[in-house]
C-alpha cells in the first residue's frame, strides 16, 4: 500500500532557504539543473530508459502552498511511458534515478522544466519547480515487446529466467489494465504471458517455476473472463489452474463463480464447498455459497410454479397438460 500523501507545506522555499535546500541535494544531471533529495529509499533495480512507470507526484512553485499539478488524489494513477507521456525532461531524469517504492523530492531548473517561456497562466517564465515523486512501480515494456516479437526458436536461446521475467512483466501489465477495468486488454496481456510459458520446455528441476508462473496467469485469466461475462472460458481457465494445484482455493472459487453464472448449481456448490474446505473463514467464498443457496431456492420455486401451472385443473376437469 502506498504511503504517499500530499505534503502539508510542499511549496518551493524562497531566497536563502531555497539555496540551503539545493546545497544538500544530490546533483543528478551534472550541471545542477536537476537536484534530488531522497525522502524514503526504494528497492530493486533502477528504472530503465524505455520503462512505463506508475507514479504519484505533486509539483510546486515558489510561495505556493498548494500544488499546481498533482495526481496524488487519484485512486489508480495511469501508466506513463518514458519519452512519450512524460514531457518534463527533469522528471524523466529523476525517474531514471529511482527504485520501486522510493519517495524523493526534486528541484528542476527552468531548462529541465518549463523553460524560458513557462506555461501560462500557471507557470511563469524561467521558473524553478519542486516535485515530490513516489515511484509505485515500473514495467520494462521495451524488453517484453522485443522478446515477444522473436520466434519460438529465438526465444529458446535465452535462459528460462528471461522467459519468466518477460511473462511476469506481461502479467503485471495485465494487472494494471484490470485495475483500470479494461478487462479485454488485460485478458490479451495474460494470454500473451501464458503463450510464452506454454512455448518453453523447462528441465525437470525448473518445471515448478514455470508451473507457478502459469498458475498466477490462469487465475487472472479466469477472473478476467468472469468480468467479461464469459463464464465458460472462466471455468476452462479455472480448471486448468486446478490441474496445477487441485486444492487452490482461488481456482475453486473462480470455477464456482463461473458455474453459478451458468446456472449449473450442483457443480457450483461442489467447487465452492471444496474452496470453503481450504479456507473456511474466507468471506468471499462464504458469501458466494449464500448467494448460491438463494439462487437455488428461487430456481426451485420457479420449477414448482411451472409444474403447478402445467397440471392445474381446467374448467372442463382436464389438466393443462392433457390433450
Amino acid at each position: 500500500m502506498s504511503t504517499f500523501s500530499c505534503p502539508q507545506n510542499g511549496m518551493l522555499p524562497s531566497g536563502g532557504d531555497c539555496r540551503r535546500l539545493s546545497q544538500r541535494m544530490l546533483d543528478i544531471s551534472g550541471d545542477r539543473g536537476v537536484l534530488k533529495d531522497v525522502i524514503r529509499e526504494g528497492a530493486g533495480d533502477l528504472v530503465t530508459p524505455d520503462a512505463s512507470v506508475i507514479v504519484k507526484y505533486s509539483g510546486y512553485l515558489e510561495h505556493m502552498d498548494k500544488p499546481f499539478d498533482s495526481n496524488c488524489f487519484r485512486k489508480t494513477p495511469r501508466l506513463m511511458k518514458l519519452g512519450e507521456d512524460i514531457t518534463l525532461w527533469g522528471m524523466e531524469l529523476g525517474l531514471l534515478s529511482m527504485r520501486r517504492g522510493e519517495l524523493a523530492r526534486f528541484l528542476f531548473k527552468p531548462n529541465y522544466a518549463y523553460g524560458t517561456l513557462g506555461c501560462p497562466p500557471l507557470i511563469p517564465p524561467n521558473a524553478t519547480v519542486l516535485f515530490e515523486i513516489e515511484l509505485l512501480n515500473f514495467l520494462d515494456s521495451a524488453e517484453s515487446d522485443e522478446f515477444c516479437a522473436l520466434s519460438a526458436e529465438e526465444q529458446d536461446q535465452f535462459p528460462l529466467q528471461k522467459v519468466l521475467k518477460v511473462a511476469a512483466t506481461e502479467r503485471e501489465f495485465g494487472n494494471y489494465l484490470f485495475r483500470q477495468n479494461r478487462f479485454y486488454n488485460a485478458k490479451v496481456r495474460y494470454k500473451r504471458a501464458l503463450l510464452l510459458l506454454h512455448r518453453r520446455a523447462a528441465p525437470l528441476d525448473e518445471q515448478h517455476l514455470v508451473e507457478a508462473a502459469k498458475l498466477l496467469i490462469l487465475l487472472n485469466l479466469s477472473f478476467a473472463y468472469l468480468k467479461l461475462d464469459r463464464p465458460i472460458k472462466a471455468l476452462r481457465y479455472g480448471e486448468q489452474a486446478l490441474l496445477i494445484d487441485q486444492k487452490n482455493a482461488k481456482a475453486l472459487f473462480r470455477c464456482g463463480q463461473a458455474c453459478l453464472l451458468m446456472t449449473e448449481y450442483q457443480k457450483a456448490r461442489d467447487f465452492l464447498v471444496r474452496a470453503q474446505k481450504e479456507q473456511p473463514f474466507n468471506h468471499d467464498i462464504n458469501n458466494e455459497l449464500k448467494k448460491l443457496a438463494s439462487y437455488y431456492r428461487d430456481y426451485v420455486d420457479k420449477e414448482k410454479e411451472m409444474c403447478h401451472r402445467m397440471f392445474a385443473p381446467c374448467g372442463d376437469g382436464s389438466t393443462v397438460g392433457e390433450t
